[in-house]
């Protein structure tokens, strides 16, 4: 998506939202949405034969490739692995041209179909273990990933289908989009790979610590990732499109209108997350984790782990639209640079402070990488757009700020309170003194940011609103208005 929605909304005809009417026939609709289709049809065909070739070449030498990972498996280990292997080939090959298909979808702000992709390829994986792992055994659970992989596409394609695109037999892989989408999704796939290098880093320096120490790490990283998903990804990606479609009319008011109203969002959203997350790190730690063999010493490792990543907890929701800032320019080369820069001060910082911190070094490490990029992605995507209205950002951003430690207090004040009436040492005492505390601090929040002003309130309620009535598009385009 990060290559191909600018190069899409650029060939789109501008229009705020697709028409069926005027869609519904494919290229009978005349010349003026005829490229982008010649596109998506050349983009397909050439990502379909290129995974074909690379599947068939993973099917055929798949036992090699497999002795030459796993040298220590049985005879039939190595068989059965190879067999799950060709069947897991299917998958990419799938999702391949279903990630096509979600991009046309997001660039014509068609989000409630997108969102459904992963239920859908949920349900095939569950399908398989259900009813094809006890028929087949391991292979099944194999066929069931292929299964869901498949539901993630088909769920697209009749949305697709309505908004104009009909297959065509196309393979023009010397089309200056097609050459445009490559340019771009170079970086991007070295972005992504910097990603994982930077957990294999931790992984090396964690095990020069105490045994245990990177599943701390993982398990209060899984904690701290979830409002990045639920929160600011879908954010960020609702925007995009908009994003991609201002820079494309170089209409730069419009993009630092996009950009600071979901700017402000994500503060609205994240920051009191961050100062109720901290208030609240040692009940939900012990509430998710603190059972069975989880040890008390462990559950404090890991509530100091969450605890320093919770400090780069906005950072890392900010970047996630910051480098979509820099998608919608067509530019993928500048993120990977910084993002590099980032992984270097993530890695170093990591080394540095596991030596008096522990496992918490690891975590402040990575929380101070993350803010470090998160600056260096402002500075220049400022520089590229040059106003990218600071200040009422930093207006919001106060407000929002006051309101947060208000809420941080109160939920702080009602933890001790609770404390006296709750027997702690069980689930259900824990469970009811965090949702106590959380839900005091939410309504303390809401009232602050009602009381001071805060505008973002409105336009969140709208755009909610405008979800659950399955007004496709009209949730983004409501936080333009804001």
């Amino acid at each position: 998506s990060a290559g191909f929605i600018p190069v899409f909304v650029a060939l789109r005809p501008a229009r705020q939202q697709p028409e069926p009417q005027a869609m519904a026939g494919g290229e009978k609709n005349g010349e003026s949405n005829k490229a982008e289709w010649q596109f998506v049809n050349s983009l397909i065909n050439i990502l379909l034969v290129a995974l074909l070739i690379l599947g068939g070449l993973f099917f055929i030498f798949a036992p090699e490739l497999i002795k030459l990972i796993t040298p220590g498996f049985s005879v039939e280990k190595m068989a059965l692995t190879v067999l799950l292997t060709r069947i897991m080939f299917l998958s990419p090959l799938l999702l391949g041209l279903s990630s096509v298909f979600g991009g046309i979808l997001q660039s014509a702000k068609r989000f409630l179909i997108f969102s459904l992709t992963p239920i859908f390829y949920n349900l095939g994986i569950i399908f398989g273990i259900l009813f094809l792992v006890p028929r087949w055994g391991a292979p099944g659970l194999a066929w069931g990933v292929a299964l869901g992989a498949a539901l993630h596409m088909i769920i697209q394609l009749p949305a697709v289908r309505h908004l104009g695109w009909r297959w065509r037999p196309l393979f023009n892989w010397r089309d200056e989009n097609i050459l445009c989408l490559a340019r771009l999704m170079g970086p991007r796939t070295l972005t992504l790979a910097i990603s994982q290098l930077n957990f294999l880093a931790i992984t090396i320096v964690a095990s020069t610590l105490a045994a245990g120490s990177l599943a701390i790490f993982n398990l209060a990283y899984n904690i701290w990732t979830f409002p990045l998903g639920v929160m600011a990804a879908s954010l960020a990606t609702a925007v995009f499109p908009n994003l991609s479609a201002n820079a494309a009319r170089r209409d730069w008011s419009g993009f630092a209108r996009n950009f600071s109203a979901t700017f402000r969002h994500i503060l609205f959203l994240i920051i009191p997350f961050s100062v109720l997350l901290i208030v609240l790190r040692a009940q939900i730690v012990r509430v998710i984790l603190g059972t069975g063999k989880f040890g008390w010493s462990d559950t404090i490792l890991t509530i100091n782990a969450l605890q320093y990543l919770t400090l780069g907890l906005l950072a890392e929701a900010l970047m996630l639209l910051l480098v979509r800032g820099f998608f919608a320019l067509e530019d993928t080369k500048t993120p990977f640079w910084l993002g590099l820069a980032g992984s270097i001060l993530r890695i170093g910082g990591a080394w540095l402070l596991m030596a008096p911190l522990g496992v918490g070094g690891l975590a402040l490490g990575w929380a101070l990488g993350g803010i470090f990029n998160m600056i260096l992605l402002w500075f220049f995507l400022e520089k590229r757009v040059q106003d990218l209205r600071f200040g009422e950002i930093l207006t919001s951003g106060l407000k929002i700020l006051l309101a947060s430690f208000l809420a941080g207090a109160g939920a702080w004040w009602l933890l001790r309170l609770a404390d006296n009436f709750v027997d702690t040492r069980t689930f259900g005492g824990l469970l009811t003194q965090g949702l106590i505390a959380g839900g005091a601090g939410l309504a303390i929040y809401l009232l602050a940011a009602a009381v001071l002003g805060v505008s973002e309130i409105k336009s969140l309620w709208q755009m909610v609103k405008n979800r659950l009535s399955f007004k496709n598009g009209a949730a983004t385009d409501e936080l333009i208005q804001h």
